[in-house]
């Protein structure tokens, strides 16, 4: 897949696609006869992986380290899989805090539709 391709596909820019390969996100791809970066379809997915773990607050350092180990194989199974296993608790911890915000946020919208209605029936 061309960069253009690539870069549709995932919604990131092509300068984005070229800063995660200069940063070690995503392996240098072949390049074509013409010296025009070529990348396999597998990118697609692992993009979209990455796009989670930014999503969810992974710092950028955590997955320049994640893919570096992504590239060593299997005998780093279990550095990932700690890796994901201490990320998942963050989620989790922030999960709570957002639904603990969600339920104060619900309380405070309910007591001003409640003043609003009490506003409107005294006319």
């Amino acid at each position: 897949m061309k960069i253009s391709a690539v870069s549709k596909a995932t919604g990131l820019s092509i300068d984005t696609l070229r800063f995660y390969e200069k940063i070690g996100l995503i392996d240098p791809p072949p390049r074509d006869g013409a010296g025009r970066r070529d990348y396999p379809e597998e990118v697609i997915g692992w993009i979209a992986f990455l796009g989670q773990l930014n999503a969810t607050g992974m710092p950028q350092a955590e997955r320049v380290r994640y893919a570096e180990l992504r590239r060593q194989g299997a005998e780093t199974y279990t550095t990932r899989r700690e890796m994901l296993a201490a990320h998942r608790e963050v989620i989790r911890t922030k999960l709570a805090l957002m639904q603990d915000t969600l339920a104060l946020m619900d309380r405070k919208v309910a007591i001003y539709e409640q003043l609003e209605a009490e506003e409107n029936t005294d006319v």
